[in-house]
């Protein structure tokens, strides 16, 4: 039985006095495209720093491909909320700067040429040249998608990546992320407080419950791609389903104040 790409078990995670996960359990399956949905503040971001060694947890454990987060760095990529681009590089030396970065040993004929390739697979070949100021909000956030896959990683996590978007340019990424997941066989772990966008990328939706952060349910969505969770009966079920789960949690949170 292949491991998993990702498994969380039984993690603990703390800030100070506050707890943040008390006994925190999920996994992801290799070429899986799982999104991570919860309410704000509950540790979604968390999930992906712990993954990538950027933060220490104190019980239970986190690893990648059966690895501990401090030796799979090489096998992660990272999408942000901000694409976090380098405003003195064009779109090209972007694209290349994380492979500059992870391997030196690769000469820079050959990153530009794997982030040129990876543009192009993003829609962006004729662009290359453009520095970040000459792009618009949706193309800088391909510049940053193309420099993930430029690392060729195993596993890609992406912080709400769309969010900073318009409606329409949200709509294409959306489509085109599950396009090149489709393409790549990338295992996509997807941060997101977006029910319509949970329901429109993933296989499985993951939903965290308030700090301290539990999984609260599982939701394995199998509607044919592409989705349309306005029209799409089983995906319209699935909505009113998560809402009531956020309510719930919401309600709880309330009870726990009080």
């Amino acid at each position: 039985m292949q491991q998993p790409a990702i498994a969380f078990s039984r993690v603990k995670l703390e800030f100070g006095a506050s707890a943040i996960y008390a006994d925190l359990s999920f996994e992801v399956a290799v070429g899986e495209f799982v999104c991570l949905l919860g309410p704000s503040g509950c540790g979604k971001s968390s999930a992906l720093r712990l993954i990538g060694n950027l933060l220490g947890y104190q019980d239970g454990s986190v690893r990648i491909e059966g690895l501990a987060p401090e030796r799979a760095w090489d096998k992660l990529a990272y999408v942000f909320q901000s694409p976090r681009l380098l405003p003195w590089k064009n779109a090209l030396d972007n694209a290349a700067f994380g492979l500059e970065m992870r391997r030196p040993d690769i000469d820079a004929a050959a990153r530009r040429a794997r982030a040129s390739a990876e543009l192009a697979r993003v829609g962006l070949a004729a662009d290359t040249h453009k520095m970040p100021g000459m792009l618009s909000g949706g193309e800088r956030q391909r510049v940053a998608i193309a420099r993930a896959l430029a690392l060729d990683p195993d596993i890609i996590l992406m912080d709400e990546p769309f969010s900073a978007l318009d409606h329409n340019t949200r709509t294409r990424l959306r489509q085109q992320i599950v396009d090149l997941w489709r393409e790549t066989g990338k295992t996509i772990l997807f941060v997101t407080h977006d029910i319509d966008e949970a329901l429109f990328l993933a296989d499985r939706i993951i939903v965290l419950s308030a700090k301290p952060a539990t999984v609260r349910e599982v939701v394995t969505v199998t509607a044919a791609r592409p989705r349309d969770p306005e029209r799409d009966p089983e995906l319209k079920r699935q909505r009113a389903n998560l809402i009531e789960i956020f309510q719930a949690i919401e309600q709880q949170e309330e009870e726990d104040v009080a």
